[in-house]
């Protein structure tokens, strides 16, 4: 029983680090005013850079470096849409999504012949469990840095005053772009966490609505770091929780279907977006574009 507790206990630290980077990363955007749907088109492009640079190098961590660039990159080309050129929020952040899914199959098709999987990482080339070290690393830098320091009072000027961060003379522009991009690295390192620690390769599509769930995380957690990393937990809970199950003969002879086990994750995401959790106020600016006067 102890050791049963124990394996879902070191699962769900395991299977909610994806998760918590993600979230860490919307928390860096929405907190600057920005909305960020675009989770999971940058865990995406961080699992698939991550996968074929780690392969081809021989090393997680070059694969995790390749992985922030990537996340940077696709995170400027949403900064650029929404806080430049003025586009809706959330129509390009579904833009960055649908360009992800369909980027990364073209691109593995002209280096691998194939659109499913990258090549196998071999096993001594992968991580083991420095990612879930990090994570927690970032997330209490991250709490120490938006309430200690005056960068980061000026990225939650940005989501709640940002007239008053102008009139200060800060550019709330400049925030935005900070935060986004900082956000865009930090969820592309989720994704990467998928590919070199979880698995041992990118698979198509292998992040499955993660980048949602963190962004369901972040809801649940009222745009704070502790309580986003304890709702990341709890998502995570549940999926260490259905990978146990799967098999199980809950009653009869017969096993539950897999495919009821499977829901059980993305269930009490569902449950926590319709308000069982209680109400969450977002920042006042979210998704409000910023004109200077």
């Amino acid at each position: 029983m102890i050791d049963s507790l124990l394996q879902i206990l070191s699962s769900t630290l395991r299977v909610s680090t994806p998760l918590l980077f993600a979230a860490l990363g919307g928390l860096m955007s929405e907190r600057s005013g920005v909305i960020n749907i675009a989770l999971e088109g940058l865990m995406l492009v961080g699992a698939f850079t991550g996968a074929i640079v780690a392969y081809s190098f021989h090393s997680p961590w070059l694969g995790w470096g390749a992985a922030a660039i990537s996340g940077v990159l696709l995170a400027a080309i949403y900064a650029a849409s929404v806080i430049n050129w003025k586009a809706d929020q959330i129509v390009a952040g579904t833009a960055i999504n649908m360009l992800a899914l369909g980027m990364v199959p073209f691109i593995s098709k002209i280096l691998y012949g194939v659109t499913g999987t990258s090549p196998t990482i071999p096993a001594d080339e992968r991580f083991i469990f420095a990612p879930i070290i990090l994570v927690w690393v970032f997330l209490l830098i991250i709490h120490f840095w938006l309430g200690r320091t005056p960068s980061g009072l000026w990225v939650r000027f940005a989501g709640e005053h940002p007239k008053a961060l102008d009139a200060a003379g800060i550019g709330v522009k400049k925030v935005r772009w900070g935060a986004v991009l900082m956000g865009g690295a930090l969820a592309a390192l989720g994704g990467a966490t998928l590919s070199t620690m979880l698995s041992s390769a990118y698979a198509r599509n292998m992040t499955a609505g993660r980048g949602f769930m963190a962004l369901a995380a972040l809801i649940f957690g009222k745009w704070r770091p502790i309580p986003t990393a304890m709702a990341c937990l709890l998502f995570g809970f549940t999926e260490a929780l259905q990978i146990r199950l799967q098999g199980v003969v809950l009653w009869g002879t017969e096993p539950v279907p897999v495919q009821f086990i499977q829901i059980l994750p993305y269930l009490v995401t569902v449950l926590v977006l319709a308000g069982l959790v209680g109400h969450s106020r977002p920042p006042k600016a979210l998704g409000l574009f910023f004109e200077k006067d």
